[in-house]
């Protein structure tokens, strides 16, 4: 029997939704968002859930965007800016809800940590990286704008000038350098990751759930209330840029070398 695409598993108040495609380093594409969605949904209904994990079965966390879901039907712009709307539409649908759901939701990281799946680990409340974690924002490099809200996000966080030098450069960060940046709460080696991130769980898992909720409430309208007007952004803009030569050649390049966007040029 093949392994679900995700993977869902409530223990002691804490359910842990795995990225279950390792093959692809968990790509995030359209069959991977409806099984995020579906999990993320039975733990928001499930009373006894109090702290949420997300995390990306075999070492990594996710390699972002599914280039291959992209290209399925060929390079007819127009079929390739649907089908992108669609992915982008998707990605901001889980970011949605990660902000949404009034329970505290912590991004297990190691591996790559790229693109929407880098973003989708900022709209998350606390980020726990293992010090092998790379991430990038990689959208540049095939002539897209970030999604799942990246934009949006790392400027609540870290402010407009650092946004502008992630995005337009798309430059690897270490699991080290986003802790300097304070986009991680902290960085341990990956043997200690799993412990460290089940330890956080716990003790929130022990903490006044309604107080919590009631924080993350706050901290939405305070900090996260442009997000649902961003994510319409991106959709525009991402459908508009799947039309581009800059898109159609990088998108091109990646076929032709192989080489995961996540690693950049």
């Amino acid at each position: 029997m093949s392994q679900p695409l995700v993977d869902y598993q409530v223990e002691q108040h804490i359910a842990t939704i795995t990225f279950n495609d390792p093959k692809s380093l968990n790509a995030f594409g359209t069959p991977l968002k409806n099984g995020v969605l579906k999990a993320l949904a039975e733990a928001e209904a499930d009373d006894q859930v109090r702290v949420i994990i997300l995390q990306g079965a075999g070492g990594n966390f996710s390699s972002g965007g599914d280039i291959k879901e992209m290209l399925s039907e060929g390079l007819d712009k127009d079929i390739i800016s649907s089908k992108l709307k669609g992915m982008v539409e998707g990605a901001g649908e889980v970011s949605l809800k990660l902000r949404n759901i009034h329970k505290p939701i912590i991004a297990k990281l190691e591996g790559a940590v790229a693109g929407a799946g880098m973003n989708l680990a900022l709209t998350c409340d606390f980020r726990i990286a293992a010090d092998n974690a790379k991430f990038v924002q990689a959208f540049v490099n095939i002539g897209l704008i970030p999604d799942a809200g990246g934009i949006y996000l790392l400027n609540q966080l870290v402010g407009a000038a650092k946004t502008t030098e992630l995005v337009m450069l798309g430059d690897k960060l270490k699991a080290e350098d986003m802790a300097r940046l304070n986009l991680v709460n902290s960085v341990v080696s990956a043997d200690e990751l799993d412990a460290s991130v089940q330890a956080l769980a716990n003790r929130l898992s022990q903490l006044p759930g309604k107080a919590l909720a009631s924080m993350k409430h706050m901290l939405n309208v305070h900090a996260f209330m442009g997000l649902n007007e961003a994510l319409d952004m991106e959709v525009e803009q991402q459908t508009m840029m799947a039309k581009t030569d800059d898109f159609i050649e990088g998108v091109t390049a990646f076929v032709e070398k192989r080489k995961p966007v996540y690693q950049g040029k």
